[in-house]
Order: C-alpha cells, then sequence, then structure tokens
C-alpha cells in the first residue's frame, strides 16, 4: 500500500507561512491564520499518531505547525508594541505629527 499524505499538511504550512509573513498588519491577522493552522495540525497530529506508517508527509506538518507558533508570538508581541505606542502618545496625537514627536521625545528624555 502506498503512503498517503495528511489531508492537512500543506494547508497548514501555507497558513503557517502566511501568519509569519502577516503579522504585521497590526496582529490581527496573523492571530488568525495562526490559530486556524494549529486547530488543522492537532486534527492531523492526532491522525498521525493514529497509524504514522501510513503517512508521509508529517514534516511539512510540523514546519507548518512551528510557522504557526512563530506567527501567533510575532502577531502578540505587534499588539502588545501598538498598544505600548499608544500609551505613549495618546489617541489625540495619532492625528497629530508634531503633538507625536514632540510626547515621544518626552518619553524618552526621561
Amino acid at each position: 500500500m502506498e503512503n498517503q499524505k495528511l489531508p492537512n499538511a500543506t494547508t497548514v504550512l501555507v497558513l503557517g507561512i502566511l501568519s509569519v509573513l502577516t503579522c504585521w498588519c497590526y496582529g490581527i491577522i496573523g492571530i488568525v491564520l495562526g490559530i486556524v493552522a494549529l486547530f488543522l495540525a492537532k486534527k492531523d497530529i492526532a491522525l498521525y499518531k493514529e497509524s504514522p506508517e501510513k503517512f508521509n508527509n508529517y514534516s511539512n506538518l510540523n514546519t507548518g505547525r512551528v510557522l504557526a507558533i512563530i506567527g501567533l508570538v510575532l502577531s502578540i508581541l505587534t499588539i502588545v508594541f501598538f498598544i505600548w505606542i499608544l500609551n505613549i502618545v495618546g489617541m489625540d496625537a495619532l492625528q497629530d505629527e508634531d503633538l507625536m514627536r514632540e510626547r515621544i521625545q518626552e518619553y524618552f528624555q526621561k
């Protein structure tokens, strides 16, 4: 009998890559793609553990899973960074470049 491919391994790999690439889009897209990739990976890992001899592309699944975790971490760090910047400059300074520059200079001159 010929080895089969895990049904979602390629999808998990693509979603993991996209999660890393889109983590800079305010973090939200990267989080969504990473969570979907991890959910699909969990299903395929359970399938692989039942009969590992039947499948031959576990490395793609594992690579996609690792990339999804990296994308999730980077997305969370991006969101934390944006919250930190909002805390420094405030919402009113986002519209006024001079006020933003002034508040950033005040913050770093402490």
